[in-house]
């Protein structure tokens, strides 16, 4: 079976669509678990069915399906970020946004004339479609994405922690998590690529909630999140190739979730207060507020 993995990258198609896999993995990976730790779950759903309005519209307008993807997911994260911090109102921005991004989607394809299968593409991705170019220029933005984070690491692991207090301590949370949106938004625009934006969900949340559960820092949770992601496409492009029918996203998303659900089983996931680095509680948390259970209510109304 190795011998015959090896040879499947004989292809230019299945190197390309290994190493710009491989890029996506590990930037969704990354930012899924700040997503996962800020609770913007709902919105790493909502982003890829948000932007397959923006590639029909693409479609119908003449442009590549891409470009809408990215314009589409990132006007999606600012409504988002102005929906407000509480995740009641935020959810309820999300779902507003996302039921009209389909309607456009909808009334787009509806109105174009000839054969969409470059929508129907971004919905369960391909792999035949990526070129040398893309790679690169999917490398690029993946490593852009992943060094953004890591600069804002600090703050934001702050913000996901507590937007409260973070604001109280003078930390920009509203600019920081549009920054952060925004780059989930190119994230999920790069990953459609491959997976398709029904299962791209898969890369941002099964990493980074397997990672999670295994440890409390958050370092070593992103690290462990990143092998993961990195492992999962790998595994789900070689399997795909062998297979011959059988598409990337559905090897991905069985591998994550069979990995997921043992984890989930056998080990308890460690508190958020634990996952914060108590050096960074000491220097932003003003004295006598921690975020526990019993005195949430004092942390909320002093901030």
């Amino acid at each position: 079976m190795f011998h015959s993995i090896i040879a499947l990258y004989r292809f230019e198609f299945l190197q390309n669509a290994l190493l710009s896999g491989i890029f996506i993995a590990l930037a969704a990976s990354v930012v899924g678990y700040f997503l996962i730790e800020g609770g913007y779950t709902f919105a790493g759903h909502a982003l890829p069915n948000i932007g397959f309005a923006g590639a029909a519209g693409a479609v119908f307008f003449g442009v590549r399906p891409v470009y809408g993807l990215f314009v589409m997911t990132i006007l999606a994260a600012a409504a988002i970020n102005a929906g407000g911090r509480e995740p009641r109102e935020r959810d309820v921005a999300i779902g507003v946004v996302m039921t009209f991004a389909l309607g456009l989607g909808l009334m787009f394809l509806s109105l174009y004339g000839g054969y969409a299968e470059r929508v129907y593409s971004i919905l369960f991705g391909t792999v035949l479609g990526i070129t040398r170019s893309d790679v690169i220029f999917t490398a690029i933005m993946s490593l852009v994405s992943v060094c953004l984070v890591l600069v804002m690491f600090r703050p934001l692991l702050f913000i996901m922690f507590d937007p409260f207090v973070a604001e109280a301590k003078g930390v920009p949370v509203r600019l920081l998590t549009l920054m952060f949106l925004m780059i989930v938004a190119v994230t999920v625009s790069l990953a459609v690529q491959v997976v398709g934006s029904l299962l791209v969900f898969t890369l941002l949340v099964g990493p980074g909630a397997t990672a999670s559960r295994l440890t409390s820092g958050p370092c070593r949770a992103i690290l462990i999140s990143a092998m993961l992601g990195v492992a999962y496409m790998v595994a789900g492009v070689s399997l795909a190739g062998l297979s011959g029918d059988w598409p990337v996203s559905f090897f991905i998303a069985s591998i994550s979730f069979l990995v997921y659900m043992p984890v989930r089983m056998f080990f308890r996931k460690k508190g958020r207060l634990a996952a914060l680095p108590q050096k960074v509680l000491h220097e932003h948390v003003p004295r006598g507020i921690v975020n526990t259970g019993e005195n949430w209510k004092k942390t909320e109304a002093r901030c």
